[in-house]
């Protein structure tokens, strides 16, 4: 699917990824943990090389197995459900760098387990997140993650394997001589958006489209934030609003795949921040399992909007890696549910404490759901002063 030169090019895109992520330089001995999947092992290969040239200490883990998981959630006790390895909290402690090489063999491979299951793990998982998401803000770990093409992504999609890497290969710049190099220059431009946004003073964002019809208010203390490294290929721009503003009605049009289910048509209503219904053309009851893993599952965490100049991407992927970069006609916007991005916050995220978070409206979950709308759209925000300003239309930012 990728000829030895893109693999090298992906690797060395994924390393340019891991270190723009990051705010401190990575030293000699730092650790680096390189999980992936069975199918993205040529990639693996590539990237461990380009690991040890860093001078780092590469920690290997092989993600489980369609199989595995199937096999985990059918057969496991409520104690192994909750159980966690031995020395996963020292090597969170310790890591600085994670990279990711997602290559899902099945997508619906836990249409039939329990959605009860499947959220008590990932909320017993959140105190490990929550380790990282620390090291993160302190400066000290930086990540990034990519999509390996494989035969169930590309059935799922409706593209042949070919093509299904095809638009892996130019969504990611694979095929570019200089892809390190066209990424900065990407990541400079996105930095103009990202500054202009910031300038503007927003306090609500006001968002139409066919079915869709939400306010988000920003609240204090934020920014925007887009290319961070942390997702190859990203042309989004994002930022984490307070919960505790949000209107209207939100619609997702692109199917989602999440924990081994499929899910389409999820409408969401929303009344000064609770969500007050919800239902889906498809996986109700896993949706509805989802939304009550914890407290804030059902709160939004994540607001982003996509323009289409940037992106290549123009067919859905199956896989929201892909589907919230989706350029298309008139690039896309997606919502959240769930967990909060703290980086969007204008100040060190050092002193960002729980309490903080909690005043300002960063929403903590265990969850964080992408949900993406494609549909033609106008974003208008509320400035401070008082006046209204369209930012997006037509799948782009207006300047």
């Amino acid at each position: 699917m990728f000829s030895s030169d893109e693999l090298d090019n992906y690797a060395d895109i994924l390393i340019w990824g891991l270190k723009t992520s990051r705010r401190t330089p990575f030293s000699s001995g730092d650790v680096v943990l390189l999980r992936f999947d069975a199918q993205a092992l040529p990639l693996a290969e590539a990237v461990y090389a380009r690991l040890l040239d860093l001078r780092v200490h590469p920690v290997l883990r092989l993600n489980p197995t369609a199989g595995m998981e199937r096999s985990f959630f059918d057969l496991s006790s409520y104690n192994q459900l909750v159980f966690q390895a031995p020395g996963e909290q020292e090597l969170m402690e310790r890591l600085n760098g994670v990279i990711s090489l997602l290559a899902p063999e099945e997508l619906t491979h836990l249409s039939g387990a329990n959605p009860e299951d499947i959220a008590l793990t990932q909320v017993a998982r959140k105190p490990l997140r929550d380790i990282m998401q620390r090291r993160e803000e302190e400066g000290s770990l930086g990540w990034t993650l990519c999509l390996y093409p494989t035969p169930a992504l590309a059935a799922a999609a409706g593209l042949s394997l070919e093509d299904y890497a095809a638009q892996i290969r130019a969504a990611c710049l694979l095929d570019h001589s200089q892809p390190v190099h066209d990424w900065t220059l990407m990541w400079r431009e996105m930095q103009e958006i990202k500054a202009w946004l910031s300038s503007l003073d927003i306090l609500s964002l006001h968002v139409e489209s066919a079915c869709v019809d939400v306010r988000l208010t920003l609240g204090q203390s934020r920014r925007f934030i887009g290319l961070t490294g942390h997702n190859i290929p990203s042309f989004e721009v994002y930022v984490s609003p307070d919960w505790r503003g949000t209107d209207g009605v939100y619609f997702a049009d692109l199917p989602t795949f999440r924990s081994g289910n499929l899910i389409r048509g999820v409408r969401l209503t929303f009344e000064n921040g609770r969500l007050t219904a919800a239902g889906a053309e498809e996986g109700q009851d896993f949706v509805q399992r989802q939304l009550a893993m914890d407290p804030g599952a059902s709160r939004v965490g994540e607001f982003s909007l996509t323009d289409r100049r940037f992106s290549r991407i123009d067919h859905f992927m199956a896989h929201t890696l892909f589907d919230e970069n989706f350029g298309g006609a008139h690039g896309n916007c997606h919502l959240a549910l769930g967990g909060s991005y703290a980086d969007t916050y204008t100040g060190d995220l050092a002193t960002l404490t729980t309490e903080r978070k909690e005043t300002l409206g960063f929403n903590a979950s265990a969850l964080h759901w992408d949900l993406v709308n494609t549909e033609d759209k106008r974003v208008r925000a509320k400035l401070a002063g008082g006046s209204t300003l369209t930012i997006y239309e037509n799948g782009q930012f207006v300047r």
